[in-house]
């Protein structure tokens, strides 16, 4: 407790973007969030006062970290799960707890759990050795072979041509398991939070447009997606976070082959297709993820406009105008759109933040998030 207000402290391991806007929710309700950052220069350390700097693998680290928080939280999935039930065990409180985010660390517990429960996911096997994929794929290439930890934003996923580069990938040690490749029609993201108490609350399902594995545009609500389908997945999502026993923002990404919806990964954390929920929804997902870890009453998720359009900021080519005269440009062709900064250094292809339009029809969100981005990525329209 934060004797100087009477409030919780809630502590978050990471201090990337995620943490940086969690922050930035906590700070209107009074909270000290409290951050543990492998870097001084992380995004939210560059703003945040209370910043411990270490390593989120080390356990005397964690426990340290620990003891001066009501409650421990995550930006990322990577702290080891051992760690997380040794201080369960010490009487930490940690949300999601060990248990729940195993499923998120490890895509085979995630696969088995899901399974087990019905719940619909691409065919997929257990990977022991290259045989393995090749007896799954029986002739079917390609397959879609997937790190067993750590994977995200397209890394740890190869798409497999053959027996060759099944045999090949099986030699690097990569713990893998192995899924049929898919024919989608576009993937949609399903994001709900879930309290201790068990309340529940779920923000319309969007569509997600990926990149060279990278999500580049978030839509709200997911264009063309009618009622009963839409109230399914954000069942499917809800019944998720039961089952797992989830605590905080949980996002179901989903694949949409026209007819079903199938399971492809989980986040127990704020997740990048729920950013548009800072200026899209009357609570966003990261205040909405410090009332779920501190068991307050839930917010309301209804959308503050018909049409909301984030497009991810990528480093683009090396060169030409600062990001601050990009700035300068973006608000003079575009007043109201919201712009999110990271406080990252410039590199191709990489994430520096995100922009957010609003607007009575998608196509016009859409258009105006694009050129927002672009001209942030690229200083042109």
């Amino acid at each position: 407790m934060d004797p100087r207000t009477g409030l919780s402290v809630v502590g978050m391991v990471g201090a990337g973007q995620l943490a940086r806007m969690t922050h930035q929710a906590a700070i209107p309700l009074g909270l000290s969030l409290r951050l543990l950052a492998a870097s001084a220069d992380d995004g939210a350390a560059l703003v945040a006062t209370d910043v411990v700097v270490g390593d989120f693998t080390a356990y005397d680290t964690l426990s340290r970290f620990a003891q001066a928080c009501d409650v421990v939280t995550f930006d990322h999935e990577h702290v080891p799960g051992e760690l997380l039930r040794k201080l369960e065990s010490a009487g930490h409180r940690v949300l999601p707890g060990s248990a729940a985010l195993a499923h998120a660390q490890d895509k085979r517990v995630m696969r088995e759990r899901l399974s087990a429960l019905d719940i619909p996911v691409p065919r997929w096997t257990v990977v022991n050795s290259a045989t393995d994929i090749i007896e799954f794929a029986d002739g079917h290439w390609p397959v879609v072979a997937k790190a067993v930890r750590g994977g995200y934003d397209g890394r740890g996923v190869w798409f497999l041509s053959g027996e060759r580069a099944a045999r090949e990938l099986w030699a690097t040690g990569i713990e893998l398991i192995a899924e049929e490749r898919v024919s989608i029609v576009r993937e949609l993201s399903a994001l709900v939070a879930r309290s201790p108490y068990g309340q529940v609350a779920a923000w319309p399902i969007v569509e997600t447009v990926q990149r060279d594995g990278i999500c580049v545009e978030v839509l709200s609500p997911a264009p063309g997606l009618d009622d009963v389908r839409a109230t399914a997945a954000q069942h499917l999502a809800i019944r998720i976070a039961a089952e797992l026993d989830v605590v905080g923002v949980l996002a179901v990404e989903l694949f949409d082959t026209g007819s079903d919806l199938l399971v492809n990964e989980l986040a127990m954390r704020p997740h990048n297709s729920g950013h548009w929920t800072i200026e899209g929804s009357l609570t966003s997902q990261f205040e909405q993820h410090l009332r779920a870890v501190l068991d307050y009453p839930l917010g309301v998720t209804m959308a503050t406009a018909p049409a909301v359009a984030m497009a991810n900021v990528l480093g683009g080519p090396a060169g030409g105008s600062g990001i601050d005269e990009r700035l300068h440009h973006l608000f003079a062709m575009d007043p109201a759109v919201k712009v999110h900064l990271y406080g990252k250094s410039a590199r191709p292809g990489r994430k520096l933040g995100h922009v957010t339009a609003i607007d009575d029809t998608m196509d016009r969100a859409r258009e105006r998030a694009r050129a927002a981005a672009r001209q942030l990525s690229e200083g042109a329209t």
